[in-house]
């Protein structure tokens, strides 16, 4: 069975750092040619958006207009993780974040609700002015 394990939310004031890890089990990246993960995001009332994914050809990565410049993903695929490094976080990052996972993924980088096979359950991300 698939599991995606997420820590690193929390609290912290407009301007702080947080980074956001993704550990996953029951399956290896290796048994894949390619696949991507990422990071995503509900805000209360709001869709799930994509934030940032990362495809396993040649690390292409993905990022949203508003964290572009603040916002870092990497991956370690020999750890089945993937990791979301936020700087300068503002209020309107707070969310519930969630880590996806999607085996066999094509190009080009898909990063929507719709993108993913596999989600972790979510960690909260809050950010006080």
């Amino acid at each position: 069975e698939v599991q995606l394990e997420q820590s690193g939310g929390g609290l912290v004031q407009a301007g702080g750092s947080l980074r956001l890890s993704c550990v996953g089990s029951g399956f290896t990246t290796a048994d894949y040619d390619n696949w991507s993960m990422g990071w995503f995001r509900q805000a209360p009332a709001a869709q799930r958006e994509g934030v940032s994914c990362i495809h396993s050809r040649d690390a292409i990565t993905y990022y949203k207009n508003s964290v572009k410049g603040r916002f870092t993903i990497t991956s370690d695929g020999a750890k089945n993780a993937v990791y979301l490094q936020m700087d300068d976080l503002k209020p309107e990052d707070t969310a519930v974040y969630y880590c996806g996972f999607k085996p066999k993924a094509s190009l080009p980088l898909r990063c929507n609700m719709y993108s993913m096979d596999y989600w972790g359950k979510g960690i909260l991300v809050t950010v006080s002015s």
